[in-house]
């Protein structure tokens, strides 16, 4: 993992941290779930998913038109004890 700054970046905005422990929940969540439970224009919520898509936090994949995302478990589990992910996502 060559992008730790990014990582913890992504990590420091509540609101990712809500879509992260949305997407922990899930096997996979569309987008279009994901914008009707945030509070945020939808180009908003781009810039988070952009930004937990660039530290490799999550994965993405399209079916359609829609896209789908998943928590990147693997990441989490390299960055974060299993104690801080059992607080913030169990």
């Amino acid at each position: 993992m060559n992008n730790i700054d990014l990582v913890f970046k992504a990590l420091s905005d509540p609101i990712r941290l809500d879509i992260l422990k949305i997407l922990y929940s899930s096997d996979s969540v569309c987008v279009c779930e994901l914008v009707d439970k945030f509070n945020i224009s939808q180009s908003k919520l781009s810039y988070h998913l952009k930004m937990l898509l660039s530290a490799e936090l999550i994965n993405k994949s399209s079916q359609g038109k829609w896209n789908f995302y998943s928590v990147n478990k693997d990441t989490l589990s390299q960055v974060l004890t299993y104690e801080v992910i059992k607080n913030l996502f169990l």
